[in-house]
């Protein structure tokens, strides 16, 4: 069954831009960006989107629909009500290239500062072994499609232009929070402290765990719950567990003097 559907579309680039009105046909079965394909090829050939896969795997078509951060090819047609206005805008966290198309070059600067997985010293990468736990537990945020919507939703970085210098956003922090729990990262041998990078060099503070990354995340990981919270409490352990600054002074004293 097909319809005709009002869809709201903007349009501009970085000087500015408003949205344009447009009539389209959805037919049974559609997403969101079909709809905007559909445009492409009838009324709108000078649309700027960015897609691939179309299988919400790549990230690429990341937008805003009726102000959500979402996939468009992962949001059916069917959800909302065929006299219902549907608009579509680009992430409002990033600037705008053109048309829908932003630029997220702030994630990958912020991908660059997080020091990179460290192999354990004196193993080669066949001989790495870990318990399953462990493996399902970092595995869970290896789903990461890195579609950039926890950081559109984020108000930290959506909300304060000022606060992106400072702070990674949840996709990053998960980063740090994988690499952290990670059994076989030596990190801590290479002279990396993961969990003070969380803090000075990430931004760890400015998250107030709202779960808003959670909430829109296509992979469903538990961004918030399984990785922020967590790095959190590592972190306040480190600096202000009077038990915990004890022993790493005991151990550090030790190994000075074993040496």
């Amino acid at each position: 069954m097909s319809y005709q559907a009002h869809f709201k579309v903007w349009r501009g680039d970085a000087g500015g831009g408003a949205l344009g009105d447009y009539e389209v046909t959805v037919n049974e079965g559609e997403v969101v960006l079909d709809v905007i394909h559909r445009l492409q090829a009838t009324t709108a050939p000078d649309l700027a989107v960015r897609w691939n896969c179309k299988a919400g795997k790549c990230g690429s078509c990341s937008a805003e629909i009726n102000g959500r951060p979402r996939l468009m090819c992962m949001t059916r047609m069917s959800v909302f009500d065929p006299a219902e206005t549907v608009t579509v805008t680009p992430m409002r966290a990033f600037p705008v290239v053109r048309d829908l198309v932003t630029d997220v070059s702030y994630n990958y600067a912020k991908a660059r500062e997080v020091a990179a997985f460290a192999p354990p010293p004196g193993l080669e990468p066949g001989e790495y072994r870990m318990r399953q736990q462990d493996v399902d537990r970092v595995q869970e945020f290896r789903k990461c499609i890195e579609c950039f919507l926890c950081q559109d939703t984020c108000h930290v970085v959506r909300d304060h232009e000022e606060n992106k210098g400072a702070f990674a956003g949840p996709r990053f922090l998960m980063r740090v929070a994988e690499l952290d729990m990670h059994p076989l990262d030596a990190a801590a041998e290479a002279g990396v402290d993961r969990k003070a990078a969380a803090r000075a060099d990430h931004g760890l503070g400015y998250c107030n765990i709202t779960k808003c990354c959670t909430e829109v995340c296509p992979e469903q990981i538990k961004i918030t719950d399984n990785a922020l919270i967590p790095l959190k409490e590592r972190v306040a352990d480190r600096a202000y567990d009077p038990l915990v600054w004890l022993g790493s002074r005991i151990r550090r004293r030790g190994a000075g003097h074993g040496a």
